[in-house]
């Protein structure tokens, strides 16, 4: 095979399809969180939040989209990926979820963590996309553990364990990244409003 290869290198009537790649792009899926609700605001907290860097179960840290089948085999779809790294992808979405849906002075990811009085710290326990019989389509879990703390006292003041399952309408990867974007930012509602609760109570009575 090397040799017809060098040869074909060497004539002058190779067409060069043998450097011609036939291999498919992926489809890059961007997930976002809901908007702001239009509603006047209340005055923000006095207080800032830095959202670390998600940890990430072995196998889900990836920028594949994961899909689990009953006899437990972890795959991922084909020709499919995030918009980036799982944690990069649920840091951002869920900064996004606190600027638009807690009353905070400021939201940051961990690049200010400590110019931030509290910090947010999630473990991504569970993404996946659940299939319990063939033809039908799968079910999205998405299982969120976080804890926010004081980055003063470096005192952890509440942890939160928050769960979403969404099933796609249909067996189609655009409504399986839908059924994705609706439970994550299920379980991002749950973080938020946790968290929110946390810290008013916390900034009340220091």
């Amino acid at each position: 095979m090397i040799l017809v290869l060098g040869v074909c290198g060497w004539a002058a009537a190779c067409t060069g399809s043998l450097f011609q790649s036939k291999v498919v792009a992926p489809s890059t899926y961007l997930l976002s969180a809901p908007a702001a609700a239009s509603a006047a605001a209340p005055a923000p907290l006095a207080g800032d939040l830095a959202v670390l860097k998600p940890r990430v179960r072995a196998g889900l840290d990836t920028d594949r989209i994961a899909v689990l089948y009953p006899d437990r085999r972890l795959q991922y779809f084909a020709d499919a990926r995030w918009s980036g790294s799982l944690d990069d992808v649920v840091q951002d979405l869920a900064v996004q979820a606190f600027r638009n849906g807690a009353q905070l002075k400021n939201v940051s990811a961990d690049a200010s963590v400590f110019g931030s009085g509290y910090w947010l710290e999630i473990e991504i326990a569970d993404f996946q996309a659940e299939y319990a019989s063939a033809g039908a389509p799968p079910t999205i879990n998405v299982r969120l553990l976080a804890r926010v703390g004081s980055a003063g006292t470096r005192h952890i003041l509440a942890s939160f364990n928050a769960g979403a399952r969404q099933t796609a309408t249909d067996n189609r990867l655009t409504a399986i990244v839908d059924a994705y974007e609706r439970a994550v930012n299920a379980a991002l509602a749950e973080i938020v409003e946790g968290t929110s609760r946390t810290l008013t109570e916390t900034l009340k009575h220091p």
